[in-house]
C-alpha cells in the first residue's frame, strides 16, 4: 500500500463531467407508493387532476343560499321576506332542494342547490317561523365556490420530478390520490472517519472533536430523496474501512466518507477506493474542497468528502447534489444567483474560492457579504446564506463585482431586517425579546463596515460606537464625514463599559495603556474599523506623542499590534488561553471568560438608521424596544447603562 499525492487537480465542473462519462446517473426503477408514505420521494410521472375541486359548488360560509335577483332590493329599513325551503348540512347531497320559490339555509361547505346563485351570510338576515328577512343584497357567486373554480379535471399539477413535500401530499390527496407513482429510492451508508472523531453525547477529550459530517451529510442526503443511513465512526484502520465499505456495496447503492481524503500517510479513503474500484477524481482545484474523492465499483459511487464541516458542507451543495439528483430523477431549479461583492478580494490564480457568505438587499440588488470563517466551521453552516464561487483564472476581484452565489436554502428570502455593524450582546437580547432574531439578517462587521453598508444601501440599521479624535464625540461627527447627513439618523442606543481584559489577578499587574509598550506585554488587538480599536489607536497615538515615538513604530513597539481578532469574546479567548497579556474589550467577556476587568471608560453604543428605512416596521419595532429598554434582568447589566433619550434621534439632544 504506496502512498500517492493527489491525482490531477480538476474542477468541480470538470468532476461533474467525468462522473457523467463513467456512471450511468439516472433512477433505477419506479414504485408505487402510498401517498401518505409519499414525503420526500421524487415523482415518476406527470400529475393530472382527475377531478374537479371543489366537486360540487360549496358555500364559503354558514348562510341562506338565494337568487340573487330575489334579494336585489333588500335594505335594513326593506328587508326582503322568503320562504325557507329546507337546511343543507354538510354532507348532505341536497337533493330536491331550490331556490325558485325562496331560500335554503345552508352550513359552511355544504352544496349549494343548482339553481341557486349566491349565498347571504348568517348575519344579514333573521328567520322566524320558517320565514327569513334579507337586508342586504347578493351578487351573483357571492359567497360561493364553484365546481371547479379551484382546480378542474384535467388541469395539469405536478411535473415528474417533483421532490414531494408536505404541500404536494395535501393537493394529492384533496383529488383523491390513495397511490402515486415515484422513482426508486437510491440507498446510501454514510460514515464518518477519524481517529479525533467522537460520537456527540461521549466526553471529549483534548485533541477530539464531535462528529458533525456524518449527521450532516446523511440528512443532506434524505432531503434530496435518498434512503441514506448513518452508520457511525470508522476508525484510521485500513483492512476495517475496506472490509466495511466491500460489505456495504453488496447492500447499498453508493458509500460515502468524511475525512482521511488527503494524500498523507493516514488519510486512507482514497487507497481503500482505489483497490476495490476505479478512481474517477482525486483532488479539486478548489479552496475548501480540495481533498474530494469520487470512485466507481461495479456501477456504485464511493464519496470520499473532505473532513472540515464547511468545506464538506459547500462540496456537498456544489457537486454532490447535481449528480445525486440524476440518480434520484429530482428535477432542481437554477440556484446559483448573480450577486455583487461589496469589497475587493485577492486571492490569486490556480484555484476557484468558495466563500460562505450572506445575502443582504441592495439598491442594485443581492450582495454578498463574505464572512471571514474557516472550513472547519459549523456556526457558518446555519450562519451563512450559502457561499459564493470565485473561479481560478481570477486573482483581483474588484467591489461591485457580480459572482455567482449558491444557496444553502431558501431562508435569506425570509429576512427582512438587515442590521450590519458593530455586535453586543446586549443587542442580541433585544432581538430575542421583541423576536425580530427571527426575520433578522445580522451581520458583524464592525462600526465602520456598518457605515459603509449605510452609505451603499444595504443595511437597514448600523448599530455603532465609533469616537471621533477631533471633537472626543462617538457616532454623530460621522454623519458629515460619510457624506450621510439628511440621508440617515443616529438613534440613541445605550452606553456600555469598555477596558482592559486580564488573567484572573491580574498577575502583570497591568494598569494603563502605558503598560502595553512593557517588553513582558503581548496585546490583542481588534481590525481596523472597529469601534474598540478606533479608541484603542487614539489612546496610543496620544501615549506616543508623549513620549516622543513615532507612531510608524508602533508595530515594533508594541507586541501583538497585529494580532487581530474579529470580536470582545475573541480577545477574551486570547487572554484566557495565554496568546494575549491584555485586550480591550467589553467587560461583560470578563465575567463570560472568569477574568479580570480593568475598566477605561464608557462607550456610546448607537443606531445609524437611513431615513429611507425609518418606517419599515421592524426598524419601529426595535427603536420603539429601545426606547422601554430595561436592563435589570440583563445577566451583563453592571456593564451597561441606559440613558434618558434611548432610542430617540441623537442629533435632538
Amino acid at each position: 500500500m504506496s502512498i500517492k499525492l493527489f491525482h490531477e487537480l480538476v474542477s468541480i465542473d470538470e468532476a461533474f463531467k467525468t462522473v457523467m462519462s463513467k456512471v450511468i446517473l439516472q433512477p433505477k426503477g419506479i414504485d408505487e407508493v402510498e401517498t401518505s408514505d409519499a414525503l420526500l420521494r421524487v415523482l415518476a410521472e406527470d400529475v393530472y387532476a382527475p377531478i374537479d375541486h371543489p366537486p360540487f359548488d360549496r358555500s364559503e360560509v354558514d348562510g341562506y343560499a338565494v337568487k340573487s335577483s330575489h334579494v336585489a332590493n333588500a335594505t335594513e329599513i326593506y328587508p326582503v321576506a322568503l320562504n325557507v325551503e329546507g337546511f343543507v348540512k354538510t354532507g348532505d347531497q341536497a337533493i330536491g332542494y331550490t331556490c325558485e320559490k325562496g331560500a335554503v339555509k345552508v352550513a359552511t361547505g355544504a352544496i349549494v342547490p343548482r339553481d341557486c346563485d349566491a349565498v347571504v351570510m348568517e348575519e344579514y338576515v333573521e328567520e322566524e317561523n320558517s320565514r327569513v328577512r334579507v337586508f342586504r343584497p347578493v351578487a351573483p357567486g357571492e359567497n360561493i365556490s364553484t365546481c371547479g373554480s379551484d382546480i378542474s379535471a384535467g388541469d395539469f399539477l405536478l411535473p415528474r420530478g417533483t421532490l414531494l413535500k408536505h404541500e404536494h401530499l395535501a393537493i394529492l390527496a384533496g383529488l383523491g390520490f390513495s397511490k402515486i407513482k415515484v422513482y426508486s429510492r437510491p440507498r446510501a451508508v454514510v460514515y464518518s472517519t477519524g481517529n479525533e472523531v467522537v460520537e456527540p453525547g461521549k466526553p471529549l477529550q483534548l485533541g477530539k472533536v464531535y462528529d458533525v459530517n456524518g449527521y450532516l451529510i446523511a440528512s443532506f442526503l434524505r432531503e434530496l430523496g435518498v434512503d441514506a443511513v448513518y452508520r457511525g465512526i470508522l476508525p484510521d484502520d485500513y483492512d476495517l474501512i475496506k472490509n466495511r465499505v466491500q460489505s456495504d456495496l453488496r447492500e447499498y447503492d453508493m458509500v460515502f466518507t468524511s475525512g482521511g481524503t488527503s494524500a498523507g500517510e493516514t488519510d486512507l479513503i482514497y487507497k481503500v477506493f482505489e483497490d476495490i474500484g476505479e478512481i474517477l477524481v482525486h483532488g479539486l482545484k478548489t479552496k475548501p474542497g480540495k481533498p474530494t474523492v469520487i470512485a466507481v465499483s461495479n456501477g456504485k459511487l464511493l464519496f470520499g468528502l473532505p473532513g472540515f464541516p464547511l468545506s464538506c458542507y459547500m462540496i456537498l451543495v456544489r457537486l454532490v447534489k447535481p449528480i445525486i439528483s440524476k440518480i434520484t430523477g429530482v428535477k432542481l431549479m437554477e440556484e446559483k444567483l448573480n450577486v455583487k461583492i461589496p469589497f475587493k478580494i485577492r486571492k490569486g490564480i490556480g484555484k476557484t474560492w468558495l466563500i460562505p457568505s450572506i445575502l443582504v438587499e441592495s439598491p442594485t440588488g443581492l450582495t454578498a457579504y463574505p464572512v471571514s470563517l474557516s472550513s472547519g466551521s459549523i456556526y457558518a453552516i446555519t450562519f451563512s446564506d450559502g457561499f459564493i464561487e470565485l473561479s481560478e483564472e481570477l486573482d483581483v476581484v474588484e467591489a461591485g463585482s457580480n459572482v455567482p452565489f449558491y444557496a444553502f436554502s431558501e431562508k435569506y428570502r425570509t429576512r427582512r431586517l438587515v442590521i450590519i455593524g458593530s455586535n453586543d450582546p446586549l443587542l442580541e437580547k433585544i432581538l430575542v425579546e421583541t423576536e425580530l432574531v427571527y426575520t433578522s439578517r445580522i451581520l458583524n462587521t464592525g462600526s465602520t463596515g456598518g457605515w459603509l453598508a449605510v452609505l451603499r444601501g444595504e443595511a437597514d440599521i448600523a448599530p455603532t460606537h465609533l469616537l471621533d479624535p477631533q471633537t472626543g464625540l462617538y457616532n454623530v461627527p460621522f454623519l458629515d464625514k460619510y457624506g450621510l447627513k439628511g440621508k440617515a439618523i443616529i438613534i440613541r442606543g445605550y452606553d456600555r463599559l469598555i477596558g482592559f481584559i486580564v488573567q484572573k489577578g491580574n498577575p502583570k499587574n497591568i494598569k494603563g495603556f502605558g503598560d502595553f509598550l512593557r517588553e513582558d506585554i503581548r496585546i490583542v488587538n481588534r481590525p481596523k474599523g472597529s469601534g474598540i480599536r478606533v479608541l484603542v489607536d487614539m489612546n496610543l497615538k496620544k501615549l506616543f506623542d508623549h513620549k516622543g515615538l513615532q507612531w510608524s513604530q508602533v508595530h515594533e513597539l508594541i507586541k501583538g499590534y497585529t494580532y487581530e481578532v474579529k470580536t470582545h469574546t475573541a480577545v477574551a479567548v486570547a487572554v484566557k488561553q495565554g496568546k494575549a497579556d491584555v485586550g480591550v474589550a467589553s467587560g461583560y467577556v470578563a465575567d463570560l471568560f472568569n477574568l479580570d476587568f480593568i475598566p477605561v471608560g464608557w462607550e456610546e453604543y448607537d443606531f445609524l438608521v437611513p431615513l429611507d428605512k425609518l418606517s419599515k416596521p421592524e426598524v419601529q419595532l426595535l427603536i420603539d424596544a429601545l426606547k422601554s429598554l430595561k436592563i435589570s434582568d440583563f445577566k451583563f447589566s453592571k456593564y451597561y447603562r441606559v440613558p434618558i433619550n434611548t432610542g430617540l434621534p441623537k442629533e435632538m439632544h
